[in-house]
């Protein structure tokens, strides 16, 4: 693939660098795009481009060869299944938005092992629309629950400014094994990415050159110290952010969250003790076209199931999201 020299579009106008490429070429890897701004490949009309950079309609990308091909927005060939379990997933839609619960172990994009992944099937989600819906935000492979998706271009890009502002408010629940010392708090301990101590890489709290992190929490109930009900409330959108918080701020590592908790994450006793106990519980965010969009995902099996061994009563909670936003 040669050079390419790529006008920005009205519907992409002020979005980052960074997206514009996550937009255009999912299958371009994040690490991968930051070698090639570093190595001055990529410019905007005619000037190095640079990470957070903002694009806007009528400028020029200078788009260098790339291992990965462009996203089509052709329709694809998908089985009446995937259609109609794609169609299964959705709890909200109108004209802008659409809102999924997404299940644990189904990837949000693809990779070089992972061929069945949301990305790949949006065309079942077009609905009336001849336009494919967008991705705006993105889910862990093994997280749970609300995934929101742009209808529009337009739409997409208001809602992704949202989640990269504090104009976004999420609430995750987790079961974690063991109980925080503080019923509630705020954890702010920076991230950086590290070796892992089995090979590949993880983050870790890095005070020192780590990048901000914050969580707020609350123990909504637990089963003495063995087990707990968290809700977790990201300020920031580190990866795996909440599952190292948990492990290494609270040291309450996530039920089935070998990577950070190890084998302390396998709680003994739960069934689904290999399957990690996160869910994107609910969201508020401001609606492209006015107002606010607050939306609420039902918890998965695995973890229903836990909840019920433990006794905890998933009608006593309401208002999450009123909680955490009272507490800014």
């Amino acid at each position: 693939m040669a050079v390419q020299f790529i006008k920005v579009k009205s519907e992409d106008n002020d979005i980052r660098v960074d997206r514009w490429f996550m937009r255009h070429y999912p299958d371009l890897k994040n690490g991968q795009l930051q070698r090639l701004l570093r190595g001055k490949n990529i410019r905007v009309n005619g000037k190095k481009a640079e990470t957070s950079q903002h694009l806007f309609a009528g400028d020029e990308i200078r788009v260098p060869p790339l291992s990965v091909s462009p996203k089509s927005d052709l329709p694809r060939d998908l089985s009446k299944a995937d259609i109609e379990f794609m169609k299964s997933l959705v709890i909200y839609k109108d004209d802008e938005v659409i809102v999924l619960n997404k299940p644990a172990g189904l990837a949000v994009q693809g990779g070089s092992k992972t061929e069945w992944h949301i990305d790949g099937m949006l065309d079942a989600l077009r609905f009336e629309k001849a336009e494919k819906p967008h991705l705006v935000h993105r889910l862990d492979k093994d997280t749970s629950g609300v995934l929101v998706l742009g209808r529009t271009a337009n739409a997409a890009a208001k809602l992704a400014e949202a989640f990269r502002s504090r104009d976004a408010h999420k609430v995750y629940w987790a079961v974690v094994v063991g109980k925080p010392k503080m019923s509630a708090g705020k954890i702010d301990a920076p991230l950086s990415k590290m070796s892992g101590a089995k090979g590949g890489e993880q983050m870790r709290i890095d005070f020192d050159n780590g990048q901000k992190a914050i969580t707020l929490y609350r123990v909504v109930d637990s089963l003495g110290k063995k087990a707990s009900w968290l809700e977790l409330s990201p300020l920031t959108g580190r990866t795996h952010q909440l599952r190292v918080h948990a492990a290494e701020a609270l040291n309450t590592p996530i039920i089935g969250d070998g990577k950070y908790g190890g084998e302390r994450s396998f709680a003994v006793g739960i069934e689904n003790n290999k399957k990690l106990h996160l869910h994107a519980r609910g969201i508020r965010i401001p609606h492209p076209k006015a107002g606010n969009l607050e939306i609420y995902a039902e918890l998965p099996k695995h973890m229903l199931d836990t909840f019920s061994f433990l006794g905890f009563n998933v009608k006593e909670v309401s208002n999450s999201i009123d909680y955490f936003v009272k507490g800014l």
